[in-house]
């Protein structure tokens, strides 16, 4: 696999409509909320989990690919393979509750073969020092919170369950009928909240120097930015209503320490709304204006005008 050689920060612009980005499970499945500003916020987990899930489904398997954190799965087994791996001939590796590395050696082993067939671990980074213990390994991408454009105001549909889940639910239904007027009532009633429109932007970081360690090459950067492309499409449900990634700015640098701080990049994309064709800077004078309801509302600017020296700008989508 080809070494990555040059350090990646990148923008990555989604949106949702009719439906729910993040819930908070601790307060109702409301969309996570900055509560200061109530802009929207979608976790840094959940867009890994749609990269994770999206190079499951587009390499199934594939040597090299899979996948460490799986709904369900039981890390501690994902660990046990690579002693089973190492040692072969060792029935306390294949039955044992507990393993430790004999030695610096063995524990350096021991995390090269977790990256070296687990995508998430060689590009996320994992801890796998539960009770098989694989250590530590610090990936080289991260990502950052979204955050909405623009404060998001969610709105609580009501939702009914027409269907019993029992005959004992519904032998109770039928009794509680107060009107014969030919319907079940006592029905199921139940909420769901979603965003009518956001737009969300996330900042990414890609380590050349972390993936030295890893073994993230340019393969992985490769699916990455394909999964970064179309994480949403496979991830349909009513719930979420229709997200997609809209825009994907990334720069790239030409050694693997970088050329110039993430921070004065990314403020390089500036985002506005498109009022009558016209470009206007998001702030409170325009709240007497519609609010935004679809992608072509907003107008995304790249100032490319006096790049620092060994940095190039390239639309990943």
């Amino acid at each position: 696999m080809t070494a990555l050689a040059n350090r990646y920060d990148f923008v990555l612009l989604f949106d949702v409509s009719k439906g729910n980005p993040n819930g908070d499970p601790d307060a109702g499945n409301l969309p996570r909320l900055d509560p200061e500003t109530n802009h929207g916020l979608v976790s840094d987990v959940s867009l890994k989990r749609k990269i994770r899930n999206y190079v499951e489904l587009a390499r199934d398997g594939a040597p090299g690919c899979h996948i460490y954190v799986q709904e369900g799965a039981i890390l501690n087994e994902q660990h046990r393979k690579a002693y089973v791996a190492l040692r072969p001939d060792d029935e306390k590796a294949k039955k044992e509750g507990k393993l430790n590395p004999k030695n610096d050696e063995e524990a350096q082993r021991l995390r090269d073969f977790m990256c070296r067939n687990f995508f998430d671990v060689r590009t996320f980074g994992a801890v796998m020092s539960t009770g098989i213990n694989c250590g530590q390994v610090r990936g080289p991408v991260q990502m950052t919170f979204a955050q909405s454009i623009e404060p998001i105001v969610p709105q609580e549909i009501s939702i009914t369950r027409m269907a019993a889940t029992n005959e004992a639910e519904k032998k109770q239904r039928a009794e509680g009928s107060e009107e014969d007027n030919g319907r079940t009532d006592n029905r199921t009633m139940g909420r769901k909240h979603i965003v009518p429109y956001g737009l969300y932007r996330a900042h990414g970081f890609i380590s050349a120097k972390l993936a030295e360690r890893t073994g993230f090459g340019e393969a992985d950067l490769d699916l990455l930015r394909e999964a970064l492309v179309s994480m949403f499409e496979h991830d349909r449900s009513a719930a979420r209503g229709e997200m997609a990634s809209r825009k994907v700015i990334a720069f790239k640098h030409a050694s693997a320490l970088g050329n110039a701080p993430a921070h004065a990049l990314f403020e390089r994309v500036e985002i506005g709304r498109n009022i009558a064709g016209e470009l206007r800077k998001i702030d409170r004078q325009i709240d007497n204006y519609p609010p935004a309801r679809a992608f072509s509302d907003y107008v995304v600017t790249i100032n490319r005008a006096n790049l620092p020296e060994g940095v190039e700008v390239i639309e990943w989508l």
